[in-house]
């Protein structure tokens, strides 16, 4: 019989969220609930056919929220950037943040897990002012933090599942290629192995947010799987794979927000050196992020390997 705990999650039909949706599936304490614009689509009908409770939520418009959150004893929220939506119907992440927070206060959630950034206009001081999915994610964070809803954040790093959802993995004539504009040989990249760190991450801060003792709520948890140099992770992975595989970089995407983003990364060695990796605190709520030599062996070889 289904749990009585219902987790609503947002951005259920993308790589965050489903993974934070297949976690609680196969985990059995909670109950997942996908919030989405479109129930319709063809990722949301996926879901539906695995039982999966999808509800209806355009987090333009608050009073849907309100709606679709009634009965959530948390919520996992993900921000969609407007500027990647060229249809133009999605508005900036402050609103977003901002709705889904209210909504969820309003209907008396009891917890309330968000995926951040950290500001990098701050970082850099006014260096860089064009990360906009960066600064805005770190507002909504800040409004989250004084909302008075118990909460916490989780900050990830590049997702290493680009190597085939953005081909950062290129086939050569000898081998492959790692493509990383903005990079220099050196420059440090902390990353992420989103399907593995971030549900277990989040199912952990899920089954500790009630205990007083563990101190979860109003923290930001750095959820990193290793910082290294892409061109280190082009050496990781010819290991691994058997071949080839060389390191390019560019002089950018012609994207100003990502071309910053990456510069930023690039000048502040991934953005979360201040914390140890494995993130002890997530360590010591008995989560598991793996390592980025796992990640190969067991998600890139298996679909890139000879």
């Amino acid at each position: 019989m289904p749990s009585s705990r219902i987790i609503s999650v947002f951005g259920a039909t993308g790589l965050q969220g489903s993974s934070v949706v297949d976690a609680l599936l196969k985990d059995g304490s909670f109950t997942p609930r996908a919030i989405t614009r479109n129930p319709e689509s063809e990722a949301a009908m996926k879901l539906k056919a695995r039982g999966v409770e999808v509800v209806k939520g355009d987090n333009a418009d608050k009073s849907s929220l309100v709606e679709a959150l009634r009965g959530s004893e948390a919520v996992f929220a993900v921000t969609f950037p407007a500027f990647l939506d060229q249809t133009g119907k999605t508005p900036d992440e402050v609103t977003q943040g901002k709705n889904i927070v209210d909504a969820a206060k309003e209907v008396g959630v009891q917890f309330f897990i968000f995926s951040s950034l950290p500001s990098i206009e701050k970082i850099s001081g006014g260096k860089y002012k064009h990360v906009i999915h960066y600064d805005q994610k770190a507002i909504v964070e800040e409004y989250l933090k004084s909302s008075g809803l118990a909460n916490a954040s989780i900050l990830l790093g590049g997702f290493l599942e680009n190597f085939w959802t953005h081909q950062m993995l290129k086939k050569t004539a000898t081998g492959f290629a790692i493509s990383f504009p903005k990079y220099g040989e050196t420059d440090l990249q902390a990353f992420t192995w989103v399907e593995k760190a971030v549900p277990s991450a989040v199912l952990a801060l899920l089954n500790n947010y009630t205990e007083a003792s563990k101190f979860i709520s109003g923290k930001s948890y750095p959820v990193v799987n290793g910082t290294i140099s892409p061109a280190n992770l082009a050496s990781m992975t010819a290991k691994v794979l058997g071949v080839e595989v060389t390191f390019t970089t560019s002089s950018g995407s012609g994207v100003l927000a990502v071309d910053e983003m990456l510069a930023a990364h690039a000048e502040y060695n991934g953005l979360y050196t201040a914390t140890p990796v494995p993130n002890p605190e997530l360590v010591a709520l008995g989560v598991e992020l793996g390592t980025i030599e796992e990640f190969l062996e067991t998600e890139v070889k298996p679909r890139f390997g000879q």
